[in-house]
């Protein structure tokens, strides 16, 4: 925490140099403060937050943006000794008019306690895109270690199956806290890895489709065919998929879950549940995973 403070005060003295930055410590609200907090729903799920007041990220770098059509969310960790975060980063930013950048906010979440990976974050965003920082359509946010229950930090060898679950599952609950954090702030949320690149064009035409399709009656879009990248969700079911995804985050990855919630609700009514768009809008081009020692070669054949 003493890190995080100090790094703060960094950005800060930065600020009239560079960039007009707004930056909050948003775990220190007045109790009495009367905040909608989406949050609330994780108490239901993990025992150990019921003695927490007020949940919340810290915001490293925010303009505090809401009231845009979609929310981008870049859940981030580090990995061992490369990261594509600003390949992505570069990609979704350069790839909108400004007029798409002015409706949409692009959330960074640092999902990892490496206070160095977090201050490099911080430092390369600080210098590259300091435009979008300033106008509120980049923001930075870093989840509190207090948010994992403690199963997560039992130590086991690294060729320990139960390495890659405690990964796996940390993974899940990576993505349900972002996608909290970015439900209030938009009318749709897409969601998206640090390690991918995204078409020429990708948010027009994702802007088009979506106000081409004549019925509400969709849970998601799907913009890519590989895992969890470039699902879009309307905003107002974002608390009901993070519900299932809190159910049963030991048992599956996040995209077989996913699965699941499209059999559950194709069963149960009438409803078109998953539209897929072809061909997919983004790629993935990360090779070393996220996972330590880990390589993986996957690529999205409708790119």
């Amino acid at each position: 925490m003493e890190a995080l403070n100090k790094m703060k005060d960094d950005i800060r003295q930065r600020e009239n140099a560079s960039v007009n930055l707004v930056e909050k410590e948003m775990n220190m609200f007045d109790e009495n403060e009367a905040v909608p907090n989406t949050f609330e729903v994780l108490k239901s799920f993990f025992p150990h937050l019921r003695k927490i007041g007020r949940i919340y990220p810290d915001v490293i770098i925010s303009k505090e943006k809401t009231g845009v059509s979609f929310a981008l969310g870049v859940p981030t960790v580090k990995r061992e000794d490369h990261s594509y975060l600003k390949q992505t980063l570069t990609s979704l930013t350069s790839r909108m008019t400004q007029e798409e950048a002015q409706d949409s906010v692009v959330i960074v979440s640092v999902a990892d306690s490496n206070e160095d990976y977090l201050k490099s974050v911080v430092d390369m965003i600080t210098k590259k895109f300091k435009r979008q920082l300033k106008s509120g359509s980049l923001e930075v946010i870093s989840i509190p270690q207090f948010f994992y229950p403690d199963m997560l930090y039992v130590k086991h060898s690294p060729e320990d199956s139960q390495t890659f679950e405690s990964w796996r599952t940390k993974q899940v609950l990576d993505f349900c806290f972002l996608m909290l954090y970015a439900q209030p702030k938009a009318m749709y949320y897409l969601q998206l890895e640090d390690d991918i690149i995204a078409k020429t064009m990708y948010f027009t035409k994702i802007t088009d489709f979506v106000h081409s399709i004549t019925s509400n009656n969709w849970f998601y879009i799907e913009f890519s065919v590989l895992g969890f990248i470039g699902k879009l969700f309307k905003s107002e079911d974002l608390s009901d998929f993070v519900r299932f995804f809190l159910m049963f985050y030991k048992d599956k990855p996040v995209d077989l879950l996913l699965g699941d919630i499209f059999q559950e609700k194709c069963a149960e009514r009438n409803r078109q549940i998953r539209i897929q768009y072809k061909p997919s809008l983004f790629q993935h081009v990360g090779i070393q995973s996220s996972f330590p020692g880990r390589e993986q070669y996957l690529k999205d054949i409708y790119y």
